[in-house]
């Protein structure tokens, strides 16, 4: 089937989104790599540890191969809420996902910065939290063509966003979702 991927800053709406495309895209799984970085962070060491999970191969190692497995034998759409902003990290992920034959959709929400610190701010995060200084970092990187199509969110709801997600992807989705 197929992974989608929903990239972007912190704040851009990467979660919110996902998680908004798994309740209208039928049969779809959501699964965050973010969890394999919890754990890595309850196993290791501390002093073996880095300030970003990512940088562990091991991290991108079993992301793939999670990825790669769910990819070949689940047969809904798999979403995956993720900020990857090293491009060598990115073809590690998706690279070698792609070079299985699967098939990834790859976009990255974009947004200005002073829209990124008020919706960081709204879940309470301030201006010198760990997020917001990744802004500009990520900001430099998705400028980059490998970083997928970007969705300019500052003036989108997130049904406007997932409107343009699953119609480039062609996908088909529920346009009401029963609570």
């Amino acid at each position: 089937m197929m992974i989608l991927w929903i990239n972007g800053a912190f704040g851009s709406g990467k979660t919110t989104t996902a998680e908004e495309l798994q309740r209208r895209i039928p049969g779809s799984f959501l699964y965050d790599p973010e969890n394999v970085g919890y754990f890595i962070r309850t196993v290791f060491p501390a002093n073996l540890l880095r300030s970003d999970f990512q940088d562990h191969k091991i991290w991108r190692e079993i992301n793939v191969s999670l990825l790669g497995d769910l990819a070949r034998e689940y047969p809904g759409t798999i979403i995956v809420p993720m900020t990857l902003v090293n491009p060598d990290y990115f073809e590690e992920l998706v690279g070698q996902l792609r070079a299985q034959g699967i098939e990834i959709r790859h976009f990255t929400l974009m947004a200005e910065r002073e829209t990124l610190l008020q919706r960081l701010s709204k879940r309470g995060d301030d201006a010198d939290s760990w997020s917001a200084q990744q802004i500009d970092r990520c900001q430099a990187a998705f400028s980059q063509e490998r970083f997928g199509e970007h969705i300019e969110t500052d003036h989108l709801t997130t049904e406007e966003v997932i409107q343009r997600i699953i119609g480039r992807c062609g996908i088909a989705w529920q346009t009401k979702v029963l609570s």
